[in-house]
């Protein structure tokens, strides 16, 4: 018995760390930016469901601060201090997921949402200028055009959607005008702004950067669920041990010695305690 009281006290004591470094963890995400990019920071922005930021700038410095308890509980093993640290984190567990519940939500409608944003911000050309800078970057270092096709830019397209790299010409040698399903395709010259050419048709990449955009703004949304659920279980593991640890008295069988008569008779005692 005191073999698995110790395992017990070692174990609560790992899931207590374990919860210290997941409200570090929230408080580093909660605190930091969404990305470098500024495109994506600005159209995450422009998201009108809750992202969960605020849950982990809250909660973070909370479970910072019960964990220390928990851990000094369980290293000193104070039980009144161990129940009082299960009933508070306990009380923030319920309290995290009815505040995080909407996140579910708006990871099911994050495309409906970022399409509605798209739509928003088109006709690119009269977009703001530094989201068209971005999004220019974005269209020559992933070889794609507009944010659903390349009509969002209508009759401005800009350079950063032209094919003009070797793998992007050599495909085009491989196929007709006629062919639209390749990654460029034909349109007509007054379609650019870029410097008019000698032939009157110009090719452009037909793959979209939505997509793209897309897994980067799902991105943060995925991260603060996955943190939310680490918590959750951390938490749930370490009220249970918690409760096992401080309500000892109530599920310890206090040891006892048996003696025998000379009648055969057996009488159970409890063993004099050493304190």
């Amino acid at each position: 018995m005191a073999r698995c009281r110790s395992y017990l006290q070692g174990l609560a004591l790992c899931v207590t760390v374990l919860l210290l470094v997941s409200g570090v963890v929230m408080i580093g995400v909660g605190f930091s930016t969404i990305d470098g990019n500024i495109l994506v920071a600005e159209l995450f922005d422009q998201l009108s469901s809750s992202d969960g930021l605020l849950v982990l700038q809250v909660f973070g410095p909370i479970t910072v601060v019960l964990s220390v308890v928990g851990i000094c509980a369980a290293s000193l093993d104070l039980k009144p201090l161990l129940l009082v640290f299960s009933v508070l984190i306990f009380v923030e567990f319920v309290a995290v997921m009815v505040v995080a519940s909407p996140l579910v939500q708006v990871q099911a409608q994050m495309d409906s949402e970022v399409d509605e944003v798209f739509l928003n911000v088109t006709p690119l050309h009269r977009a703001e200028p530094y989201i068209q800078s971005e999004l220019k970057k974005l269209q020559a270092s992933d070889s794609c055009c507009g944010l659903r096709r390349f009509e969002d830019w209508e009759n401005q397209l800009p350079v950063s959607c032209l094919c003009n790299n070797a793998s992007d010409l050599q495909l085009i040698s491989q196929s007709s005008n006629s062919n639209s399903e390749g990654s460029c395709v034909s349109v007509d010259n007054v379609l650019t702004s870029a410097k008019p050419q000698v032939t009157d048709k110009l090719w452009v990449h037909t793959k979209p950067c939505g997509p793209i955009l897309k897994s980067y703004l799902s991105f943060p949304i995925k991260l603060r669920i996955g943190i939310i659920s680490a918590f959750a279980t951390i938490t749930m593991a370490a009220i249970a041990l918690c409760l096992v640890l401080g309500l000892e008295a109530y599920w310890r069988t206090p040891p006892v010695e048996t003696t025998v008569d000379d009648f055969n008779r057996v009488t159970y005692e409890p063993k004099p305690s050493l304190t």
